[in-house]
C-alpha cells in the first residue's frame, strides 16, 4: 500500500471516529470505561477564571461520582441573555436547562420552549421534593402540568413591595424610618444635600410605590405589569388605568422635577441593581433579604455601606403572591431532560450539595462556623437567589440574629393571595400583548418613572392603550382567572 492510499485511508477512519464519537449522543467514556451523560444549561452571566476551573474540576469530579453527569455551562451576558436564548431555543440548540421569568411562563410555553416536568419530577426528583414543596412547584403550572422549577423557596410576603436603603446614609442624615413616599422624598433630598457625590435613587420603586396608593393590595399576573389581581375585589385590572399608578406617576413626576432621579431611571431602567452596587446610589426596589444578597457587592465599592430593606405602608396586609420570581426550565428539544433533572435533584438533594454548587469547595472558597457562611474568595459560583432554599440556606457573620430571625417568621402573618399559582396562559391573544407591551414601552414607562409631564401625555398613552385592545386582553385575563378560582373553591 502506497503511502498517498495510507494517508486517505487514515483521514476516513478519523472521519468515522469522529461521527461515532459525535452519535454517542455527547457522553464521554470515564476512566473505568463508563459513559457520562452531558447536561448543557444556558446560564445569565460573565464566565469567572475561578467558576469555569469549578465547572471544569470539582464539579465535574463530583457530579461524575454521584449521578454520571457531565455539565456544559453555556454562559451568555446579562445583556444578551433573554435575546439569545430565544434564538438558541428557536434553532433546536442542545440545550437541555435554561433560566427565565416566572412571570412569562405562559410566553415560555406557548413558544414551546419548556417541557412538561411532572413525570420527571416523580422518576427523578425525589429529593428535591423534599425540600421544594408540591404546592411551590405548582407555581409553576399551566393548564394543570408543572413546566419548570421555581426558584427562592423562601419566605415571600410582600415580594418586591420593599426598599433596600442605604441604611448608614439615612442615619448621617438624622431619619430613623421610611414609611411613605414622602419620607423617601425627605431623605433623597438631605442625601442630596449633605453627600453631593451621590447620583441619587438607583429605582423608581413603582411597585412599593403601588403598595403604598393603592386601595386594596395588587399583585401581576399578566404580561410587561399590563394586568394587576385585585385581593379584595378577587378582579383583573388594567395596571396603567388604576389610580395607585397615577399617584405613583404623579409622584415620580415631582422627584424628577426637584432634580432627585436622573434619566437613567427610564432608559436603563433594567440597570437598577447594578446601579446600586455602585455604591453611589440611595435605593433599589426589594425582596426580602434583598440587603443581605447586594450588600457585598455594594462595599466593594462603598465599604461604609449599610444596607436596611423598609416596607412601605407597613400597616397594611402582606399577601403571598409567587413562589419566585424565576424559574429553571427544561426545553422541548432539550437532549437530556432525565440527565437536566437529575442534576437538579443532586443539587437539592443535600445541604452539602447545596453549598457546593453554590459556593464552591469548603476550606478553599467559603467556611462555615458555628452555622454561619464566609467566603474565602471574591469569586462567584451558582447563584445564590437561583437556587434558594430555607431548607438549606446559610448566613454570613454579619447578619445580625435579629435580621435572621425576622428573615424566618415574615411569612408567620402573612396571607396567601387567592391568586397563588394563577398562571395567565397568553395563546388566545398573543397579538394583543405584542401591542400591549409596545405601548407600555413606548409610552407608559416613561410616565411611570415621571420623566414626562402627567397632565399632558397620560391621556394620550391611555387611549393608545385602549386602542391596543386593553379591554379585551383584561376580559381575558379576567375569564381565566375566574375559572382558576372556581377550581381552587
Amino acid at each position: 500500500m502506497n503511502l498517498k492510499r495510507m494517508l486517505v485511508l487514515s483521514v476516513l477512519l478519523a472521519m468515522v471516529v469522529s461521527v461515532v464519537s459525535a452519535c454517542s449522543g455527547g457522553k464521554e467514556e470515564t476512566a473505568d470505561g463508563g459513559k457520562l451523560e452531558k447536561v448543557t444549561f444556558l446560564y445569565p452571566g460573565d464566565e469567572t477564571d475561578r467558576f469555569s476551573e469549578f465547572i471544569d474540576n470539582e464539579l465535574a469530579e463530583k457530579l461524575a461520582k454521584d449521578i454520571g453527569i457531565e455539565l456544559d455551562v453555556v454562559f451568555v451576558p446579562w445583556s444578551q441573555y433573554w435575546e439569545q436564548k430565544d434564538i438558541m431555543l428557536a434553532a433546536n440548540e442542545p440545550i437541555d436547562l435554561f433560566w427565565d421569568g416566572l412571570p412569562d411562563l405562559s410566553t415560555i410555553v406557548n413558544k414551546k420552549q419548556a417541557q412538561p416536568l411532572d413525570d420527571l419530577i416523580s422518576e427523578h426528583g425525589q429529593d428535591l421534593l423534599k425540600v421544594l414543596p408540591m404546592e411551590h412547584l405548582q407555581g409553576a403550572k399551566i393548564n394543570g402540568q408543572i413546566y419548570g422549577i421555581p426558584s427562592a423557596y423562601a419566605p415571600s410576603s410582600a415580594m418586591y413591595q420593599l426598599v433596600a436603603v442605604r441604611q448608614d446614609i439615612m442615619d448621617a442624615v438624622g431619619m430613623t424610618d421610611l414609611n411613605t413616599p414622602e419620607d423617601l422624598k425627605e431623605f433623597a433630598t438631605k442625601a442630596k444635600d449633605k453627600f453631593p457625590q451621590m447620583k441619587g435613587p438607583a429605582d423608581i420603586i413603582f411597585k412599593p410605590l403601588t403598595r403604598y396608593f393603592a386601595d386594596e393590595q395588587y399583585n401581576w399576573i399578566a404580561s410587561e405589569d399590563l394586568v394587576v389581581f385585585g385581593e379584595d375585589s378577587k378582579k383583573a385590572y388594567s395596571y396603567f388605568e388604576t389610580q395607585a399608578f397615577q399617584e405613583v406617576a404623579k409622584f415620580n413626576r415631582t422627584m424628577n422635577q426637584d432634580g432627585l432621579y436622573s434619566e437613567d431611571l427610564t432608559i436603563k431602567y433594567n440597570e437598577r441593581d447594578t446601579r446600586m452596587q455602585t455604591g453611589l446610589y440611595l435605593w433599589v426596589e426589594g425582596s426580602l433579604g434583598k440587603e443581605m444578597e447586594i450588600i457585598h457587592s455594594v462595599q466593594s465599592n462603598a465599604p461604609e455601606a449599610q444596607l436596611k430593606s423598609y416596607l412601605l405602608a407597613e400597616e397594611k396586609p402582606r399577601y403571598i403572591i409567587a413562589t419566585g420570581g424565576e424559574v429553571i426550565g427544561i426545553p422541548v428539544t432539550a437532549p437530556n431532560p432525565t440527565g437536566a433533572m437529575k442534576f437538579l435533584n443532586w443539587l437539592y438533594s443535600s445541604q452539602e450539595n447545596y453549598l457546593f454548587a453554590l459556593y464552591g469547595v469548603e476550606g478553599k472558597d467559603y467556611e462555615v462556623t458555628d452555622g454561619r457562611i464566609t467566603k474565602l474568595t471574591s469569586s462567584e459560583f451558582f447563584y445564590e437567589w437561583m437556587f434558594r432554599n430555607q431548607n438549606y440556606q446559610l448566613f454570613t457573620p454579619d447578619v445580625s440574629q435579629e435580621a435572621i430571625d425576622q428573615y424566618k417568621s415574615w411569612d408567620n402573618e402573612a396571607i396567601i393571595s387567592d391568586s397563588l399559582g394563577f398562571r395567565f396562559n397568553n395563546e388566545k391573544v398573543k397579538h394583543l400583548e405584542t401591542a400591549l407591551k409596545e405601548v407600555a414601552g413606548k409610552q407608559f414607562a416613561a410616565i411611570r418613572s415621571g420623566f414626562v409631564d402627567f397632565d399632558k401625555e397620560y391621556p394620550k398613552a391611555v387611549q393608545q392603550l385602549k386602542a391596543a385592545g386593553i379591554d379585551e386582553y383584561v376580559a381575558e385575563v379576567q375569564r381565566q382567572l375566574d375559572e382558576f378560582l372556581a377550581d381552587k373553591s
